[in-house]
């Protein structure tokens, strides 16, 4: 049952259509920020349905989810209302002095609606909340000290999926081909087995899969685990802010969000799954059946008509109530292009 259902005004009811366009209507500029924090939440739910309340007054949108270990929002605040949010946020005593992480890339269009789930944990690690103590961080480090540990010999490693590293990562990085954090932490562990007493550097979009990923590894016996404070987002604004600071970051970094990502160096690091060429564009197939995600350059966006193979073109050309039937009995997958689990058919 979900606790949810039956709570009036606590979510959105405009249409996917209807929401975009009441976006593309406001005359005023919006911010688009992230922030999580670890905290107990002792009722989620009324938590959620507080902030709903609260943050639908003040007409932001995004996507947030809470849990009894915290909170993990991606938000697009409306920039006359900001100071209001922030005052607001700092009345709750675990969430006062918030570290926000500003999009790098930001025109307010990231989100057209608000959603505020209740889940499980903040980021799911398919483990038990007592497995290990994931206040239990590792050392928290800014974008120079950062650099300094990559000069200094450390081992890198990308604690996000493989369709968010393959179009930008640090230089050197070990990037586990893996499609969720909950694969991910096993296999990191099992990579970086003989490197226990070594230093290792972890990161991330906004640093929360670190601060897991640090105390996961300190549990099993690491010594030296650090972590880029405030992700690879906090680390752009800090170069942003200090010239003199050397970008070691390639390619884009990959947001959940409507854009897919936000380009950091002018390097193109990865090719279309189509054709080969060089491409870092996302794009979901445009066969709702597959809603695939994956790198389509334009011309190839033309050949096969936003779909990732000519299968999916086929059945895009098929009525509506022919494609209703082929996804009757079909539940919903959240699926990523990995050149390893998806042959794309490419060929009639």
């Amino acid at each position: 049952m979900d606790p949810n259902g039956g709570k009036k005004k606590l979510f959105n009811k405009l249409g996917k259509d209807e929401a975009i366009a009441r976006l593309n209507n406001e005359d005023f500029k919006r911010i688009t920020v992230s922030f999580y924090k670890y905290i107990i939440i002792t009722d989620p739910y009324q938590f959620r349905d507080d902030l709903f309340a609260k943050w639908a007054s003040f007409s932001i949108y995004g996507r947030t989810y809470v849990a009894q270990e915290g909170i993990n929002a991606q938000i697009s605040v409306p920039e006359h209302n900001w100071k209001e949010f922030v005052e607001d946020l700092n009345k709750y005593d675990v969430l006062e002095n918030t570290h926000f992480k500003l999009a790098v890339e930001d025109n307010g269009k990231s989100f057209f609606k608000l959603t505020i789930k209740v889940r499980d944990k903040i980021v799911a690690d398919g483990l038990s909340i007592d497995d290990y103590d994931v206040t239990n961080v590792g050392t928290h480090l800014n974008a120079q000290e950062w650099n300094n540990a990559i000069d200094g010999g450390a081992t890198v490693v990308d604690m996000r999926n493989h369709y968010e590293s393959e179009i930008g990562r640090f230089e050197g990085a070990i990037c586990p081909d893996v499609e969720t954090f909950k694969e991910e932490l096993p296999e990191v562990k099992k990579i970086l087995d003989d490197k226990k007493d070594k230093s290792i550097l972890l990161y991330c979009t906004g640093g929360i899969r670190c601060e897991k990923a640090s105390a996961y590894l300190k549990h099993h016996g690491f010594k030296d685990v650090n972590q880029l404070h405030g992700g690879i987002i906090d680390y752009v604004r800090q170069l942003k802010e200090n010239p003199e600071i050397e970008n070691k970051f390639v390619g884009k970094n990959f947001v959940f969000d409507e854009r897919r990502g936000e380009r950091i160096s002018n390097d193109i690091i990865s090719s279309c799954h189509q054709c080969g060429a060089s491409c870092d564009i996302h794009t979901n197939c445009k066969n709702v059946n597959c809603n695939l995600l994956f790198l389509q350059c334009t011309k190839c966006k033309d050949k096969y008509e936003n779909c990732c193979s000519i299968d999916c073109v086929k059945v895009l050309k098929l009525s509506d109530n022919e494609r209703k039937s082929l996804r009757k009995g079909v539940k919903n997958k959240k699926i990523y292009h990995s050149h390893k689990k998806v042959k794309l058919n490419l060929k009639e």
